[in-house]
């Protein structure tokens, strides 16, 4: 799946987000530095490092919200409010995880506040993330359907369950990592992802020619 985001653009977008525009860009390329360098500058004010930051990690928070909402003006938003969460969280940021499961952790906590609003105005959850085992091969014109199918397969999820669909088969975190994310047993992981495979066997079989087994 393609996860086409504009975190970026928006995000540095003068008046968009007060809360950034004090950051003054002085033209350097912070590129090939590491995570840990451009944290350092970006604890000092440098608008560089922080934007090398988001550019480098917009993908994986993209995957991240459009995996637990779907593709939406929403998820747009979640996906800006990770990094100015990030960037308010600077100086707390001590490295004790990665910096990529760190957004994801924002990423996730978020998207669920955003599923709780929905339920509480009754809105119909839009379309989520992965597959039983892989999501078909997204540059096959044949698998385009199919594809479009399993997202809205995981839309019918429970937020807990899409959560650890969305980290294990989209981000590809381990069964550990992904239960250090959420903050849950790993085998609860284990066995929500168990759940949601079934459930999404049983949504899809019919479009597969198989039948279910419940």
């Amino acid at each position: 799946m393609n996860y086409n985001c504009n975190f970026y653009v928006e995000l540095f977008k003068p008046g968009i987000n007060p809360d950034l525009d004090c950051l003054i860009f002085k033209g350097k390329n912070r590129i090939n530095k590491t995570d840990e360098q451009l944290l350092n500058l970006a604890r000092k004010g440098d608008a560089e490092s922080f934007s090398a930051l988001v550019k480098r990690y917009e993908t994986q928070v993209a995957a991240t919200v459009i995996g637990m909402l779907g593709h939406c003006a929403e998820a747009d938003d979640v996906g800006q409010e990770t990094f100015i969460r990030f960037y308010k969280a600077l100086h707390d940021f001590r490295g004790e995880a990665a910096l990529g499961t760190y957004l994801t952790r924002i990423a996730i906590n978020l998207s669920l506040n955003e599923i709780k609003r929905r339920r509480r105005r009754t809105w119909f959850f839009p379309e989520s993330t992965d597959a039983v085992h892989h999501l078909p091969d997204e540059n096959k014109p044949e698998d385009i359907e199919m594809i479009k199918l399993v997202h809205k397969a995981i839309g019918q999820l429970d937020s807990d369950f899409r959560a650890v669909v969305v980290l294990r088969l989209i981000d590809g975190y381990s069964t550990r990592e992904t239960a250090e994310i959420l903050k849950i047993p790993e085998g609860t992981v284990l066995s929500r992802l168990a759940r949601a495979q079934k459930k999404m066997q049983t949504i899809l079989s019919p479009f597969m020619g198989e039948k279910s087994d419940d």
